[in-house]
């Protein structure tokens, strides 16, 4: 697979936008508290900043963006991030892109400094849930205090 990662520029906002909704609604990730309803979703390039704890990157195959992934600061946490919109499109799936995409976030998060990693997901995306296992998540019985994605139903952290 000849794909890379890149951190997100304007450029990318358009395609980034419709993979989250596309996906979304295959997942029927749609309305409020869920992630592709959120209004950072119009132009992710504009809401993630390393200077600000949080980057944005895409991945690219064959000059197309197939998906994307983040890291941004779980509510006003310094120490806690949360892995964020985390989308691929079907035909990106199973390739190691994600495995790509959420590992380069994870490892901007260590150097961003911080010691735990957040995510929160739907039952429904069971590779995704697998590939988290797979990389160190661990389950959680309940949401951290203060999620604004009330419609998802699993709840994963990590140590970094």
């Amino acid at each position: 697979m000849s794909m890379h990662i890149i951190p997100i520029t304007e450029q990318y906002d358009a395609s980034v936008r419709d993979i989250i909704e596309t996906v979304g609604k295959e997942y029927g990730a749609i309305g409020d508290g869920f992630g592709p309803s959120d209004a950072e979703v119009q132009a992710m390039s504009q809401y993630y900043n390393p200077e600000q704890g949080s980057q944005y990157f895409v991945a690219i195959e064959h000059g197309q963006v197939i998906g994307g992934g983040g890291i941004a600061p779980f509510l006003d946490s310094s120490d806690t991030c949360e892995l964020r919109k985390v989308f691929l499109l079907p035909a990106a799936r199973g390739k190691g892109a994600g495995k790509q995409l959420v590992q380069t976030c994870l490892d901007v998060a260590r150097q961003l400094g911080y010691r735990q990693c957040y995510l929160d997901t739907l039952s429904a995306m069971k590779s995704a849930i697998s590939l988290y296992e797979r990389l160190g998540f661990e389950h959680r019985s309940e949401p951290m205090p203060g999620v604004i994605h009330t419609g998802c139903d699993v709840w994963m952290d990590m140590t970094l």
